[in-house]
Order: C-alpha cells, then structure tokens, then sequence
C-alpha cells in the first residue's frame, strides 16, 4: 500500500507556470504507475497526465498536451506535474493517484486504488 501528498498548488495569474509534487510513502514506489487527475467545481474528476514506473513512457490529454510535462524521481518517491502557459479552466483540485498492477497507461480514476488529498490550483484571468 502506499501513501500519496500533494503540494505545491496556489493563485497563479494566466500564463504563468507551477510545479506540483506527489510524495509517496513506502518502498515499492518505483514499481507504480502514476496519474494525474484534476475536478473543476461541478464537473467529474478528468484525467490529466500518466507515466509507467520508469518514467519513460508518458500519455497527456489533449487539453494539457504540451503545456504540461510529467516526470518522477523514485529515488525520492516524488512525482511531479510541471504545468506551463496555465489558464483559467486549468482551476481545479489536483489529485495524485498511484496503481501496482503493472498495467500501463492508466486514464481512468477506477483503474487507481490509490489517491492523495488534492491540492488546489486557481489561474486567475
């Protein structure tokens, strides 16, 4: 089982970037996929960004494509979510998930059994 905290979310202006963090407690982290996830008030939880155990293979939507990079350090048990060229409907509560099963790539929230808190991203216009 592992363990997952989000930080790193805050006001930002249109345009500007943040760096969220995911760190995850126990010592098979780097055996996990990782996702991504947001919720806008209203609306479901959507799928952001995943990557497989190593990092190497990544899969985005399309709305983030390209302004967006997910990346992880398993050294640290830390994956993060670069989030550039932010806009408004990027406003949402940004939730870490993590799944063991080996199975790659991962975009819908049933696939994770494992999810943090969120942490709360507001890009003002």
């Amino acid at each position: 089982q592992v363990q997952l905290v989000e930080s790193g979310g805050e006001l930002v202006q249109t345009g500007g970037s943040l760096r969220l963090a995911c760190a995850a407690s126990g010592r098979t982290f780097s055996s996990y996929t990782m996702g991504w996830f947001r919720q806008a008030p209203g609306k479901e939880r959507e799928f952001v960004a995943t990557l497989n155990w190593s990092g190497g293979t990544t899969h985005y939507s399309n709305s983030v494509k390209g302004r967006f990079t997910i990346s992880r350090d398993n050294d640290k048990n830390t994956v993060y979510l670069q989030m550039n060229s932010l806009k408004p409907e990027d406003t949402a509560v940004y939730y870490c998930a993590a799944d063991n099963s080996g199975v790659y790539p991962l975009t819908k929230t049933y696939a994770y059994p494992y999810w943090g808190q969120g942490t709360q991203v507001t890009v003002s216009s």
